[in-house]
């Protein structure tokens, strides 16, 4: 309730603050031209609209290709413009005053600063959350309560994102089939290794995360909510100079990290090489109460299950450029990580009940979990620049492996009601499950300018094979292969692209871009000890239109639509069993088909402050990941992935900064979902109609002598996951800062989740189908951070480095 309280504070303060400034009177227009030191005009410079009183931003635009400009819808007032672009003096106008008649202000001629192209000093800094037109953009490393957290607790405050820490699921406004790269390679990882990732990721390897749901023809079409880029921190500068990273938290047992990142570049060639050690130690403690009905009889678990896990996760990074000439680029880029992770203590004490709670009998099983993962990525790129300007051809080959073994222990006893041990039914088994998925991709596109508008065109082919081999064993006198729950299986798809985008303008105000992209499917799904072999081939057309209208100086306007494909994963189509304990399972589904989504979206952006986005989409063939069904003659429960017909989703996303004073700004972000299933599941008519909605909202103060503070917040409504009822979740978060050693050092102490308000509680009530889970796990944190800058910061930056995967880099909004 606290944490409802602050943040409905938080978002009342910036509602009184937009609808203040509605009522003011807004008619008055400015108007000026801007030329450069020979008398012609300068295009596209900066032009801002500042309070005379105390500097404060009104609002802000770019001069048109003749260097005009104009602001309309002024309040009545005493204004003053800045002027300015890189490498030219700023300048800033006399004060004048707004009132009903037309302002029009002298012309402005920039002069080129000798000084700021020899050295640049970056002294903005970014928010927490950017709202862009085609995009949203998260500035992990300026965001006070992140530092020395985990990627994936960062992705439970970016506004739109839903993080089932029950099923180990993402999802994006609402919808599963979110995409998930870093630094713009896909990590075609299952949703559970993805998560397990995610969570030994430490925050300060990562520049910012990007957002975007309706990517143009240009792009991948798979992704049907959308994708999440993770950018990792990278070389920006010339010279020598670096960063050390120390970190610290607790929160009943202890994390720890440490990272560091060199950067050297010197005349044609610039380089960098980063490094990083992450340890963590947690829980995750779960309650399950479900019924079985069977036979006119109801049986009921009531299961308990701790479990401590430890995990140890280390990276590195290099890479270089090498400037031929100064049209033509050469790059290679090498990462890697090692990831291990285990289970040392777990345990399920479960009591098997008649239906009027008479106790049956009760079994306890000890699970030790446990696995290993390593990378390495390799990418080579190649940039050329032709004389022609805006004609300009690249070409990306990549290569990226994963190796890994997961490896479960599971004891489990049994006892009558009397608490006598039943020796009989004592059951021990155990599987390993190594694994290798390798990954080759090359593409290459070219661009030039055609009549008023530019041209694209594209080729790309990709190549990935995996094989998981599950070998089970039951223990008798010896350990005993158990060939009914060992599989091994094999995994292959080629996609081979090509696409066509054109993008123009009606007239200065209206803009449009169309595309096609057509993709080759072939996949081979073979389970080679089921001799179960799916073989799909197919071809898919995937269109896209975008309209841009900027109706005046102070609203824009941009309409989109794209068709896009999310194809099931490789682990989904396995049809392995993995057991939790003798009762519970997960089992995959061969048979899942790819689903088709077809994405409006309408943008509207006011002064490039308040963006208001309202999507629609319609699913086809929705995967469905995680759906409990139930073998009730045996009382086991499993869950997997199935098809449903059709998933209608609309959602409403609204975000503005609103600065307070000087010192202390607001960034609130509002996403309302509206979903609806409908499908023949299980036999029988399945409809879930659902709203639900999230809202984030952070606090940012700057006050005295280096030090700033942050507050911030998030809460979800209720919600629909499969066929799990989800109750509200939420937190708040507090942070203090203080950069010390002339600005070099920073040291960050935060608490994350003030209340412990982050725990899964929910329902499902389906069918046969009759369960409520209760999860938590070491949400509550306090952590403690410093970073040490070193070498020359007041640098230019350098280029940057593209991947194979760049077109799925841009089209989360990157570069």
């Amino acid at each position: 309730m606290k944490f409802l309280i602050n943040l409905t504070v938080a978002l009342l303060l910036g509602g009184g603050i937009v609808s203040a400034q509605a009522t003011q009177n807004l008619n008055g227009k400015i108007t000026g031209s801007v030329l450069d030191e020979k008398s012609q005009p300068f295009p596209f410079v900066n032009v801002l609209l500042l309070h005379a009183k105390d500097s404060v931003l009104v609002k802000g635009l770019a001069a048109d290709d003749n260097g005009k400009f104009a602001f309309d819808q002024v309040a009545a007032g005493k204004y003053l413009t800045l002027i300015s672009t890189v490498g030219y003096q700023k300048i800033y106008s006399e004060p004048f005053t707004v009132g009903d008649s037309p302002v029009n202000l002298p012309t402005f001629t920039l002069k080129t600063d000798i000084k700021s192209l020899n050295e640049v000093t970056v002294v903005a800094k970014k928010p927490f959350i950017e709202q862009q037109i085609d995009r949203t953009v998260v500035n992990v490393e300026n965001s006070i309560v992140s530092a020395g957290a985990t990627a994936l607790e960062v992705l439970e405050r970016a506004p739109g994102v839903t993080v089932d820490q029950q099923n180990e699921q993402l999802k994006l406004r609402g919808k599963e089939g979110v995409i998930v790269q870093i630094d713009g390679k896909q990590t075609f990882l299952s949703q559970q290794e993805l998560i397990t990732l995610l969570r030994n990721t430490p925050s300060d390897n990562i520049e910012k995360i990007e957002l975007i749901t309706n990517p143009s023809a240009k792009y991948d079409a798979a992704g049907n909510s959308g994708i999440i880029n993770i950018k990792m921190k990278r070389n920006k500068n010339y010279g020598t100079n670096g960063n050390i990273n120390l970190g610290a938290a607790w929160a009943k047992y202890g994390r720890g990290n440490v990272n560091g990142t060199v950067n050297h570049r010197a005349g044609k060639v610039s380089s960098f090489i980063s490094a990083g050690a992450f340890y963590n130690k947690g829980f995750n403690n779960n309650d399950i109460y479900r019924k079985i009905p069977y036979e006119n009889k109801v049986t009921i678990f009531d299961q308990r299950t701790e479990r401590i896990n430890e995990s140890e996760y280390y990276n590195v990074r290099a890479g270089a450029d090498y400037f031929a000439t100064d049209k033509t680029t050469v790059g290679v880029l090498v990462s890697g990580f090692y990831n291990d992770w285990s289970n040392p203590f777990g345990q399920t004490n479960t009591r098997i009940l008649n239906e009027d709670l008479s106790l049956q009998r009760t079994f306890r099983t000890n699970v030790f979990n446990g696995g290993k993962m390593n990378n390495i990525s390799t990418n080579l790129n190649f940039k050329h620049q032709f004389n022609d300007k805006g004609k300009e051809l690249t070409f990306d080959v990549d290569y990226v492996h994963y190796g890994g073994k997961k490896k479960s222990n599971l004891d489990t006893r049994y006892f009558f009601a009397n608490g006598t041990p039943d020796e009989a039914a004592t059951e021990a088994v155990r599987n390993n499950m190594p694994s290798d998925i390798n990954i080759a991709m090359a593409k290459l596109d070219y661009a030039q300018p055609l009549g008023k508008g530019k041209f694209e065109t594209g080729l790309k082919s990709s190549f990935v094979t995996s094989d998981n081999d599950m070998v089970f064993e039951t223990k008798t006198d010896d350990w005993v292969l158990d060939p009914t729950r060992s599989n091994r299986f094999k995994y292959t798809e080629n996609v081979n692209a090509a696409y066509l985008n054109y993008s123009g303008s009606i007239s200065k105000k209206i803009k449009y871009q169309l595309g096609l992209r057509g993709e080759h499917t072939h996949s081979i799904g073979n389970s080679v000890t089921l001799n179960q072999k799916r073989d799909r081939n197919y071809v898919n057309l995937f269109p896209s239109v975008f309209l841009s209208n900027q109706l005046d100086t102070n609203n824009v306007l941009n309409l989109s639509y794209s068709r896009r494909i999310d194809r099931p994963n490789y682990q989904s189509l396995n049809p392995f069993e993995f057991y939790l304990d003798p009762y519970t399972f997960q089992r995959g589904n061969p048979n899942l088909r790819p689903q088709y989504t077809n994405s409006f979206q309408l943008v509207h952006v006011y002064k490039n402050f308040l963006n208001t986005t309202i999507a629609y989409s319609r699913i086809k063939d929705m995967i469905a990941d995680e759906l409990p069904q139930q073998i009730a003659s045996e009382n086991k429960t499993f869950v997997t992935s199935e098809n449903l017909d059709n998933q209608d989703n609309v959602s409403l996303t609204v975000s503005f900064p609103i600065r307070i004073a000087k010192w202390w700004n607001v960034q609130t972000n509002f996403t309302g979902v509206y979903n609806h299933y409908k499908s023949i599941y299980l036999e029988q008519q399945l409809e879930i109609k659902q709203t639900s909605w999230n809202m984030y909202a952070s606090n940012q103060f700057t006050i005295k002598n280096g030090w700033s503070a942050e507050i911030s917040g998030w809460y979800n409504s209720k919600a629909f996951y499969g066929l799990y009822r989800a109750n509200p979740m939420g937190m708040l978060n507090a942070g203090l800062q203080k950069t010390i050693m002339n600005k070099k050092g920073t040291i960050r102490l935060n608490v994350n989740d003030i209340f412990w308000t982050n725990r899964f509680n929910g329902t499902a009530v389906y069918k046969d189908i009759d369960f409520k889970v209760k999860s938590e796990w070491p949400s509550r944190q306090f952590r403690l951070t410093f970073t040490y800058n070193f070498g020359n910061q007041n640098v230019k930056g350098a280029r940057q480095r593209t991947t194979g995967s760049d077109d799925l880099q841009k089209r989360a909004g990157g570069n």
